[in-house]
């Protein structure tokens, strides 16, 4: 039958204009019947596309590569020819913009995966302070190919997909300013943060000394709701040779404890530079520990405790009683004064440093030597009855009796080191984690290489330390957000020293009896 004798049994005998109304009105039905018959072949196989695959979260300033592939056909009618060579092809992705986000969206040639590449960055979602959103949609833009074609009307298809983008923890914390003129009557005002740098003179042969660097920073804590800082440190180098440093961290939950912290570091600070501007008697008896000369080790060790017990003993009593005295003054509770206190005197002899120390509260003093890998931890952090807690200066049982405060007194004498450390916990804790870890040299080896590593120059006559210092308490740690404070005394170069005997080590100190 020829397609001419076809069309004229369509159309019967109609006329021409009214056949060619009819194969009009026919051909649009049946293309209509086809265009339903294909999208119902789509719509099955779109619902076999296998989207259940999630995207891996991008984390805010980490470098972000992931490569997404379009999922596979699977057809529910194996014998249907017609499906047999039909894909699903990408053509589209948005969602995320390079310049906003960070991040780059691009289809693979072949449209059978995509990539998201870049770091990722927030900050154009946080403005006024506002929390940034960080889930987005994706949206794919495809189309089967192969043995069905898209109708001319539903040229494609569209999946809506959802993708993370981790905030940075920092970016989550808001440094809120000290409200001061709204402070309670005591406002006791200090800035967030504090630093300092004390460059000890070579001697006159143009052997350099150790010089003195300490960094205090508000903590993320504390910033975000618009708190003081409660950290405090005072050092100092005397022209007779003594250096003197102390560090204290006021109580968290103490009112006042900025004060507190303050009061503890001049105070014992300022009594150990009055007691040794004239202390010849104290240094012969340093040496006499060291030769031996004329007495006993033990009375040795006895003399030197019982001149330690005056000074340094006796430094942190009066920054007690300063405390207590300026709570009688406000009316206040002492505990609201609340604070611990770290305190050191150390000199360097013909025949080594002597280093000392007082204890009371958490944190660490560390006398650390890298070239003969020790860490000497000059005390014993306090713990209190329950995790977290610790002991302060404030409270009276630190000062009960004699036996109590000879028990926070070390001494010991060492050839050299190669830095002392003070800090309060705000550092102590992320850096070392557990009491026993301060004992571990190769921590201390770890935390040196961190300040270098992160642009801490612990150089000779290098002022920038301070600002260097300060930046580095900026580290991240999940979870450790307090007040830190951080003080290194540090050696420039090395020297030659005399032989020390080997028992004068660390150690408590023997009560004088009486």
């Amino acid at each position: 039958m020829t397609l001419e004798k076809a069309l004229q049994i369509i159309t019967g005998n109609q006329e021409d204009d009214e056949a060619e109304k009819f194969l009009k009105f026919l051909s649009e039905k049946l293309w209509g019947l086809y265009n339903t018959y294909v999208m119902d072949k789509i719509k099955m196989l779109d619902g076999d596309l296998k989207w259940d695959f999630t995207i891996p979260n991008a984390k805010e300033n980490i470098v972000y590569n992931q490569t997404v592939p379009m999922p596979q056909v699977v057809s529910r009618q194996s014998d249907d020819v017609e499906l047999v060579d039909v894909e699903a092809i990408l053509l589209n992705v948005t969602g995320l913009d390079e310049e906003k986000h960070g991040l780059k969206l691009e289809v693979a040639p072949d449209g059978k995966s995509f990539s998201i590449t870049g770091t990722p960055n927030l900050d154009a979602f946080r403005k006024e302070g506002a929390v940034a959103e960080s889930t987005f949609e994706l949206i794919l833009t495809y189309k089967f190919v192969g043995s069905i074609k898209m109708p001319p009307e539903r040229p494609t298809l569209e999946h809506k997909m959802l993708f993370v983008i981790n905030q940075d923890p920092r970016k989550l914390w808001r440094n809120i300013p000290v409200d001061w003129e709204n402070m309670p009557e005591h406002k006791y005002k200090n800035d967030d943060t504090q630093v300092e740098y004390v460059k000890v003179e070579a001697l006159a042969d143009g052997t350099p000394q150790k010089d003195i660097v300490a960094a205090s920073k508000r903590g993320r804590s504390h910033a975000q709701e618009g708190k003081p800082r409660d950290d405090y440190f005072r050092m100092e180098h005397m022209d007779n040779g003594w250096y003197i440093m102390a560090v204290a961290d006021g109580a968290g939950s103490a009112k006042y404890s900025r004060q507190g912290s303050k009061i503890a570091c001049d105070e014992s600070v300022n009594y150990c530079m009055s007691k040794l501007g004239q202390s010849k008697a104290f240094e012969d008896a340093i040496g006499n520990y060291v030769n031996l000369q004329e007495l006993s080790e033990e009375n040795a060790r006895r003399t030197v405790g019982n001149c330690l017990y005056d000074i340094v003993g006796n430094a942190a009593l009066k920054a007690h009683k300063a405390i207590h005295a300026e709570a009688a003054l406000t009316k206040q509770p002492i505990k609201y004064y609340a604070t611990t206190l770290l305190l050191t005197i150390c000199k360097n002899f013909r025949f080594g440093w002597f280093v000392a120390s007082f204890w009371v509260g958490d944190g660490a003093i560390c006398l650390y030597d890298r070239n003969a890998h020790t860490a000497k931890i000059l005390g014993v952090p306090d713990e209190g009855e329950y995790a977290g807690q610790t002991r302060f200066l404030t409270m009276p049982e630190i000062f009960k009796d004699a036996t109590a405060l000879y028990q926070r007194l070390r001494f010991c004498v060492v050839k050299d080191f190669t830095a002392l450390f003070l800090m309060s916990d705000g550092v102590s804790d992320p850096k070392f984690e557990t009491d026993a870890n301060l004992n571990n040299p190769n921590k201390w080896d770890a935390l040196w290489n961190d300040l270098k590593e992160n642009g801490v120059e612990l150089t000779d006559d290098n002022e920038a330390s301070k600002d260097q210092l300060l930046d580095w308490l900026d580290f991240w740690s999940p979870g450790n957000h307090d007040d830190r404070t951080i003080a290194i005394l540090y050696e420039g170069e090395k020297k030659e020293m005399c032989d020390i005997p080997e028992q004068q080590e660390c150690g408590e100190i023997e009560i004088q009896n009486e």
